[in-house]
């Protein structure tokens, strides 16, 4: 099977040369609330596992470094479908599961 190393520079290499990669993730009870910002789990039970497709990445103007990835819900959840998520530290195992 082809995956991409957990570290976030290669999963970034990944994106420039080749486009989006899918990633898996743990799913809590706070991720289904998610409207805007960059997510990091705060509170509430683990509801499972989730596959979402990475998209690109980018720094807040705070200086918040985050992933950017395209969900399949809907269009009326989270930022129009998409979401932003703590990049560089593993926030829910994102960086873990990376083809």
């Amino acid at each position: 099977a082809y995956r991409i190393s957990s570290d976030p520079y290669n999963i970034m290499a990944e994106i420039f040369m080749n486009g989006p990669v899918e990633v898996s993730f743990t799913v809590y009870e706070d991720f289904a609330h998610y409207k805007s910002g960059v997510y990091k789990h705060i509170t509430g039970d683990e509801m499972g596992g989730h596959a979402v497709k990475l998209i690109g990445w980018g720094t807040t103007d705070d200086g918040e470094d985050y992933w950017l990835l395209a969900n399949q819900w809907n269009r009326s959840w989270g930022d129009d479908g998409y979401f932003m998520m703590r990049r560089g530290t593993n926030e829910c195992g994102i960086e873990e599961e990376v083809v």
